[in-house]
Parts: structure tokens; sequence; C-alpha cells
């Protein structure tokens, strides 16, 4: 398999314009930016100029060429190819969302408080029920996906449980954003509960299914 950077553009374009904004932003900004927050919004670190305009960029940068080349890495390299554009939307879906992430930091170094609660949670809403939304297209590999030993060594089991994430995610997802666009705190417990509760569900469900499947390889890898 070969890289093909036009699938990637969109991804460029978002690291590059977070280069751009932290370096433009650099000059005017304050000697202490934000660059954590506490589960109620509140900032509970602060770093210097480099750690809040230049980290996060670079950070992208890094998790970015890392997924690029994971598939090399992968014994299963070859099923990369059989949902190469659902894995670059994966990638742009990522890097968007520290992208995301990051205009809070130069709002805030342009002096603009934003919600950051609201702003956050609907983000990681939202990137929870897109990714989930992905999941039914995604084939055995080491590296992306629902990864047991039974979801592994059974195709059957990699499939149904991927279903069945894809669901739980994007309800978990949807509810998260709801959490965040209303602000009532007993529907983010529900939403992280709920995806709590269902990673385990899937981590039994596969076993399940692989048991039943006749098809299903060892599970021992």
């Amino acid at each position: 398999m070969h890289i093909n950077w036009k699938e990637h553009r969109l991804s460029l374009l978002i690291i590059l314009a977070m280069f751009i904004a932290g370096l433009i932003t650099w000059p005017n900004s304050p000697d202490l930016l934000p660059v954590h927050w506490g589960i109620d919004g509140t900032v509970d670190r602060y770093g210097g100029k480099f750690e809040g305009l230049l980290l996060m960029p670079l950070i992208s940068l890094g998790i970015f060429l890392l997924l690029i080349y994971l598939p090399y890495l992968d014994p299963r390299k070859a099923n990369y190819l059989k949902f190469e554009k659902v894995y670059s939307m994966f990638i742009r879906l990522i890097v968007a969302f520290f992208g995301g992430i990051y205009i809070v930091t130069i709002l805030y170094a342009y002096g603009v408080v934003a919600n950051t609660n609201t702003f956050i949670m609907v983000l990681v809403g939202l990137l929870l029920a897109l990714l989930g939304n992905m999941f039914g297209k995604l084939r055995p590999t080491w590296f992306v996906g629902i990864r047991t030993a039974w979801t592994l060594s059974s195709d059957l089991s990699w499939d149904k449980t991927h279903r069945l994430g894809g669901r739980i995610f994007v309800a978990a997802g949807l509810l998260m954003t709801l959490a965040g666009i209303t602000g009532f705190t007993w529907l983010m417990i529900a939403s992280i509960a709920g995806l709590l509760l269902g990673v385990i569900a899937l981590f039994i469900y596969s076993y399940l299914i692989w048991k039943k499947d006749p098809d299903a390889r060892s599970s021992r890898f």
C-alpha cells in the first residue's frame, strides 16, 4: 500500500492553520495561557507561550504522522485498503478535534473567554458519534477498531462487535453533545457511564460471538 496524500490534504491544512495561528498570536499573547481544564470547564493549569501556542500543533502533527504510518507496522496492513477512505476520515476527525480544542487557547490569547465546558463536551460528543458511525466499515486490524483477542480471531465477532459498538458510541456521543448544550450534569454522567458500561459489554459480547463462530481461529496471539 502507498500513502495517498490527496486524501490527507484537509488534515495537513488544519495542522498548518494551527501553526500559523500560533505564530501570528505569539507577539500579542499573554505570557501564561490555559493548557488544561477541569471537568467543570475551569482552567486548572497554565503554561508558557510555547506550551500554549505550539505544543498542540506539534502534538497534532505527531499524531497525524503516527496514524499515517501505522498501517505499515500492522501485520494486517492489507486490510487498510478495504477501508482506506474511512481511515482517512478517521485521521481528519482526530486532527479536527485537536484543532477545535486549540481554538479555545487562541480565543483566550485574544481576550475571549469561551465556555470551555460546553465547547469541549460538544466537541468530544460529536467525535464519539462520528467515530461510532464509522465502526461498521472497519476491517480487522491490530491498531484500529475494537480489538479483543476474539474480534481479532473471528471475522464474525469483529463485524458484529463493531456494529453494536458503533451504536453505543453514537448514542453516548449524542448524549454528551446534548449534555454540553443543555449544561445538565446528569446527562454528562449518563453519557460517560453508558460508554464505560458499553465498552465492558462489547468485551463480553465479542467473546460470546467468537464462541459461536465455527470458523473462529485460536484466540492466542
